[in-house]
Parts: C-alpha cells; structure tokens; sequence
C-alpha cells in the first residue's frame, strides 16, 4: 500500500476533503479503468469525473478493480448544461449513480454556470434535493464567477462547498481564490499544469524546480497546495500519477510563491472559456 499520506481540507457543511485529486478527463474505457485503478493503487482518493466525460462507467469499475473501501474514497461527477432544469438534474445524478454502481456521489458539481440560459439556481436547487435525498454528499460548482455564486446565496441561503475552476501558473485567479475564500469555499483547480502550453517547460518554474530537487510539475502542484488550492492533475501513465502525488514532503518559499504568482497572464486561459459567456452542453 502507497505510503503518502495526504491531508484533508474542511469543506463548510462539515466533511473534509483530500487535499489533492486524480483528474479523469479522457481516460475512458478499459484504458481508463486500469489508469484510475492505478491511480487507487498509488494513493489517490479523491478521482474527478463528470458526465460529459462519459467514464462515470469507468470510474465505478475502477473503484471496483482497486478494492479499496469506498468509504475511503472521495468520488466526484458533474451536471452538464443541457440537463439544468430542476427534474432533469434529479434524473441525471440518479443516472450517473446507476452507470457508476454507486450508492453516492461524495460530491456533485454544476460543470458550468451558462449564465445565458438562466438555469443554474435551479439546477443549484435540484442537486440540494439530491443531497436531502442521500444520492450526493456534498454539493458545488464548476466554472462559477462571484456573481454566481452570490446568486446561489441569495436565492437558496447555500453556499457551495466547492468551486472548480481553470488555474494554472498562467492563470492564477487570484481574485477567484480570495472570493472563495471569504465564502468559506475551497478552491478545486482543473488543468493545474496547464496541459496544452508550455508550463512544464517555463524557465522560472526550470530554475525553481532545480534549486528545489523536485519536477516542475511537482513545484506547480505545491504552489497550488500551498495556495489553499485543490489541484486535479490528470496523466494516463502510471510514472506521473505517482510523481504528481508525491508534493506532501517539501515546502516552497514565500519568494517562490510569489515568483510563480506573478506568470499569471491576463489572457492565461487555456481555451479562452470565460465563464461569463461560455457555454458548455
């Protein structure tokens, strides 16, 4: 058994959380199950899936091959836009237990807000029914800016336990991470190392890594950590899982910190899918 020990958050409706996740995206299929049985295998308790990634089957079996206890386990899926309304969002976690094998999700998140559709206080609505229900243990959100999550408050008096949001070296989201924080939100990060740019391969973070003794990909997950941050990396080899959980034995800096806070970009994102305007079905 993997002897890193990773430390749980506190999320504000009183359960915790591992302090970093396994994130799933494209790992579907037979390939999929073996590298998120893997990823069990190797430490990883928290794994991030999501309807639209079409490997809640996956997720299940993997869960399954890795003969872990679930209650052990910190498992994650998400609605997708075109199901927001009240009954529909009922149905689809419903479904998404029933494609898993699950008893429970230990988190569901709204994927994105779709501000321009207007449906996401309902959809906010019926994954609190879920969580009545006992088919969710936690509720949050994907991609909400602060204006959502303010009218997530006002209408239904509940904050989101979780937000999980673009941020990477280049795109910090300070602002977000502070807003979050004063809401007693925790921070999830997807693409935490940038997948598509050159992170990996940035010169600061190079020099950082070599005074450090660690891999760039290391230092940039424990700049997330030490943030305050839950960072998500994803990887289909075995070889980087275990490196990229490997971030619980070293400390960076405050002038490391701060040195990687300032390669934030103000056009940072990955797709240029801001959340104000992008819509995702």
């Amino acid at each position: 058994m993997h002897e890193i020990r990773i430390p749980d958050i506190n999320l504000n409706d009183g359960r915790t959380m591992p302090a970093i996740g396994l994130g799933t995206y494209t790992l579907n299929g037979a390939a999929g199950v073996e590298a998120m049985a893997d990823g069990i295998r190797a430490g990883y308790r928290l794994l991030d899936s999501a309807f639209n990634f079409e490997n809640e089957g996956a997720l299940g079996e993997a869960v399954r091959w890795a003969d872990i206890p679930r209650e052990e386990l910190f498992l994650v899926s998400k609605l997708p836009g075109r199901h927001q309304r009240r009954a529909e969002a009922l149905r689809t976690v419903e479904e998404s237990l029933y494609r898993a094998g699950l008893d429970y999700w230990d988190l569901y998140l709204i994927h994105w807000p779709n501000p321009k559709r207007g449906l996401f206080v309902e959809a906010w609505e019926g994954l609190l029914e879920a969580r009545e229900r006992g088919l969710v243990r936690s509720v949050g959100v994907c991609n909400f800016l602060p204006e959502h999550v303010e009218a997530l408050v006002r209408e239904t008096g509940v904050a989101p336990a979780v937000n999980q949001v673009e941020l990477h070296p280049y795109f910090s989201q300070r602002p977000q991470r502070a807003f979050d924080r004063r809401h007693n939100v925790v921070t999830q990060a997807w693409s935490p190392l940038g997948q598509g740019v050159d992170i990996l391969k940035d010169g600061t973070l190079c020099e950082i890594a070599e005074v450090t003794g660690k891999t760039v990909a290391q230092v940039v997950l424990r700049w997330h950590i030490q943030s305050g941050v839950v960072p998500l990396p994803r990887s289909a080899t075995a070889d980087r899982r275990a490196e990229n959980l490997n971030v619980f034995n070293f400390q960076l800096c405050d002038a490391d910190m701060a040195t990687i806070d300032a390669l934030t970009r103000p056009d940072g994102r990955l797709k240029g899918q801001d959340p104000a305007v992008y819509e995702e079905l």
